[in-house]
C-alpha cells in the first residue's frame, strides 16, 4: 500500500495542503483523559458542545465505524498584513480575515477524498474540519505534523502555529507516520507572559473563561465581563497575542491560498460601522466569513465595549 500512501500525500500537496501525515485510527487514551479533566474543571466555560460525544472524541472509530487510518492535513493561513492602530477601529484575529476556513478546508478535503476513491473505489471515509467531534490537534501530533505548544495551539516547524487542521477518516490501511515531533517549547514562557488576561493558567492549560478569543467569539452573554473589557486592547473578534509572541512564528510563511487574503475592511474595521450594521447588512458583509460565528449581537456587544472603554479613558485623561 506504500504507493497509494505516497500518491495520497503527493495529491494533498497538489491540492494546496501544506502538510500531511497519516496515523492509525485508534483510541486517544491519554489525550481524551486530559480533555475530560479540563472539562471537569469547567475551563471550557459555556462551550457545552465540547461535552457532547466523548466516545467519538476519544476514538475516531466511533465517529466513523470502519475507520482504519486518519489522514491529517495542515493548511497555512498566514498573511503579512497588520492591524491599524486607532481608538476608532477594532482588531480581527488573523484566522478570520479571509474566507471561512471551514469552507476552504472542506472543499480541499472532499476533493482529496474523491481522488482517493478513483484510485480505490472501495474506499469509504468521513471528512472532518473543526465541526465534527474529533481532536484535531491530537491527530496532527500523532501524524507528525507538529507539537502542541504551551498556548495549546499546534506548532509546526515549517509554518509556526498559523495553520488550520483537518482530517479524513478512511477505511483503508495505509502506511503510518511513526515519527512524532518532540515538544520544542523548552523553557520558553512567552505566551504565558504575554497573555493579557493570564488565561494560560499553566503551560498547556487554558482557562477559556479568561480568554479574549473565547469571550469575543463564543461567549453569548449580553455584556462582556469587566476583566475582559479592561484587557481588550482593541480586540473586536478573537485575539492573536499568544501566537504573535511565539518564537516559532519567526518561521511563518505567507500562504499561497488566495482565499485567506483579507477581505475589505476585515482586518481593522471601524467600530461605528459595526455598531450601525443592520441584520441584513451584517449577513451580506460577513457571508462566507468565520466572523459570522459570533453573530451580529455579539459583534456589536464587543464594539460597544471597545467604544465605551475609549470614552472612559478619554474622561480619565481630562480629569487628570
Amino acid at each position: 500500500m506504500a504507493s497509494l500512501t505516497n500518491k495520497i500525500k503527493q495529491k494533498a500537496l497538489e491540492l494546496g495542503f501544506h502538510q500531511i501525515g497519516i496515523a492509525r485510527a485508534e483510541a486517544l487514551s491519554a489525550e481524551s483523559e486530559h480533555l475530560a479533566e479540563w472539562l471537569e474543571s469547567g475551563l471550557h466555560g459555556e462551550m457545552k458542545w465540547m461535552e457532547r460525544d466523548p466516545g467519538k472524541r476519544a476514538d475516531p472509530r466511533q465517529l466513523f465505524p470502519g475507520a482504519k487510518s486518519v489522514i491529517s492535513v495542515a493548511l497555512n493561513y498566514y498573511t503579512p498584513h497588520r492591524h491599524e492602530v486607532g481608538s476608532e477601529t477594532g482588531k480581527i484575529s488573523r484566522y478570520a480575515w479571509g474566507d471561512d476556513y471551514h469552507d476552504v478546508m472542506q472543499a480541499k478535503l472532499r476533493e482529496l477524498l474523491e481522488w482517493i476513491k478513483t484510485e480505490m473505489p472501495e474506499a469509504d471515509a468521513k471528512v472532518c474540519c473543526d465541526i465534527q467531534p474529533i481532536m484535531d490537534k491530537a491527530w496532527a501530533v500523532r501524524a507528525g505534523l507538529g507539537w502542541i505548544g504551551k498556548h495549546t495551539n499546534l506548532i509546526t516547524k515549517e509554518y509556526g502555529s498559523w495553520v488550520f487542521l483537518g482530517e479524513i477518516l478512511i477505511n483503508l490501511e495505509l502506511d503510518y507516520d511513526d515519527l512524532i515531533e518532540p515538544d520544542h517549547c523548552g523553557s520558553c514562557t512567552a505566551c504565558l507572559d504575554a497573555c493579557p488576561t493570564e488565561a494560560i493558567i499553566a503551560p498547556y492549560l487554558v482557562d477559556s473563561k479568561r480568554c479574549l478569543s473565547y469571550a469575543t467569539i463564543e461567549l453569548r452573554a449580553p455584556q462582556l465581563p469587566d476583566e475582559i473589557v479592561k484587557n481588550l486592547d482593541g480586540w473586536l473578534y478573537g485575539c492573536d497575542v499568544c501566537q504573535d509572541v511565539c518564537p516559532w512564528n519567526r518561521f511563518q510563511k505567507t500562504t499561497d491560498e488566495e482565499k485567506f487574503e483579507p477581505r475589505e475592511n476585515n482586518v481593522t474595521p471601524k467600530l461605528d460601522e459595526i455598531l450601525s450594521l443592520s441584520h441584513e447588512e451584517y449577513v451580506v458583509r460577513f457571508r462566507g466569513s468565520a466572523i459570522k460565528r459570533t453573530k451580529l449581537s455579539g459583534l456589536q456587544r464587543n464594539a460597544k465595549a471597545l467604544t465605551e472603554k475609549v470614552s472612559e479613558n478619554r474622561d480619565d485623561d481630562i480629569l487628570e
